[in-house]
């Protein structure tokens, strides 16, 4: 009888989708990191992505993504313009207009000006300011919610977290990215013409503004690499290998968004008849499609990391191939909601069972 092959991993079965039967998610067994994959791994990986990209509905979810995100927008500036007035800046009105004059024409300045006053002076800047906060974090909260769904149905397990469990986690994510959004769109504003006309008012320099417009790119790369890993991480009920700052998935995600954004964004200025068909509300149905796009690349990534998991488990010998087998973070939630469910069927049968027996005797 010929002897095994040496160095052959033990196969891990794992059919159970309880957390005590499931692997370790740093089970030894899978490759430590995606070098060590090898090419029939990678085809299965990148070919499966496509297929559970789909079969998971991706372009719906980022449709409901896009829906709570424009829901967070306006809340989110109401707080911002509060706290300038909770900070004691007196001259919020005067300040905006004079640096928008050197930018905006004066026939535009002259139906903004009556808009900026009403933003800029709120009747109770301190009420705004918290009705706009907890307005901002439960809309956000939402978008937050739902990716985290969108990545339970990648990762194919159930939402087990009790809500006064997962409420409170998902609330500080949110905090958390509106802290670095809020930064990003900060960085974004303040360029250009924009940000000569602030230097001038502050007294910086023209190297000190050269020094501003090359150094703000890296900065607001490093803040969407650490939204992307939070929402990654944080948001499903799997416990996942060790944390990392940037996975494949992000990366796929960052370069696939910029690209569709870019080739978005010419193919609407030079061919797109946007204007032409929706007309003044051509700047909202583009600003709507860019928003779609970049929550179809969050997804696409994420489902990549999902599927390069798997590839991982499957190299290892672990049963993956009809679901990945990674320990949920908590079952309680989806215990109880089986037990629920597993009751309405046995009274469904008590019912059936009861009257039906009644119809087919008359």
């Amino acid at each position: 009888m010929p002897s095994p092959p040496r160095n052959r991993r033990t196969p891990v079965a794992t059919h159970d989708d309880t957390r005590q039967d499931r692997p370790h998610e740093d089970h030894p067994a899978k490759p430590d990191s995606p070098t060590e994959l090898k090419k029939p791994s990678w085809s299965y990986v990148l070919r499966k992505t496509l297929r559970e990209f789909m079969d998971d509905e991706c372009t719906d979810i980022a449709a409901a993504l896009t829906y709570y995100a424009v829901l967070s927008v306006f809340p989110a500036l109401i707080a911002l313009v509060s706290i300038l007035s909770l900070v004691g800046q007196e001259q919020v009105t005067t300040t905006v207009i004079g640096m928008l004059e050197g930018v905006v024409p004066s026939a535009t300045m002259t139906e903004l000006e009556p808009v900026i006053e009403n933003l800029t002076n709120p009747p109770a800047p301190g009420l705004a300011f918290v009705i706009g906060l907890l307005t901002a974090l439960w809309t956000a909260s939402n978008y937050v919610n739902a990716f985290g769904r969108g990545m339970n149905r990648m990762y194919e397990v159930r939402e087990g977290r009790p809500i006064w469990k997962l409420r409170p986690v998902m609330y500080g994510l949110t905090a958390v990215l509106l802290v670095l959004v809020a930064i990003a769109a900060l960085i974004l504003v303040l360029s250009g013409t924009l940000a000569e006309t602030i230097g001038d008012l502050i007294g910086l320099g023209p190297v000190a503004l050269t020094v501003w417009n090359i150094a703000k790119w890296p900065v607001l790369l490093v803040i969407v690499i650490v939204i992307i890993a939070v929402l990654y991480y944080f948001t499903p009920n799997v416990k996942q290998p060790k944390f990392r700052w940037i996975s494949l998935g992000a990366v796929i995600a960052i370069v696939i968004a910029a690209l569709a954004v870019l080739g978005f964004s010419i193919y609407a200025a030079r061919f797109g008849s946007y204007s032409a068909t929706y007309g003044a509300l051509a700047g909202i149905i583009i600003f709507l499609l860019l928003l779609w796009i970049t929550n179809l690349a969050l997804l696409f990534g994420a489902e990549f990391d999902a599927e390069l998991e798997r590839g991982r488990q499957l190299q290892g010998g672990i049963e993956a191939e009809e679901n990945l087998q990674l320990p949920p973070r908590d079952t309680r939630a989806s215990d109880k909601k089986a037990k629920k469910a597993k009751e309405d069927v046995r009274r469904g049968r008590q019912l059936r069972e009861r009257f039906g027996s009644d119809r087919r005797d008359h």
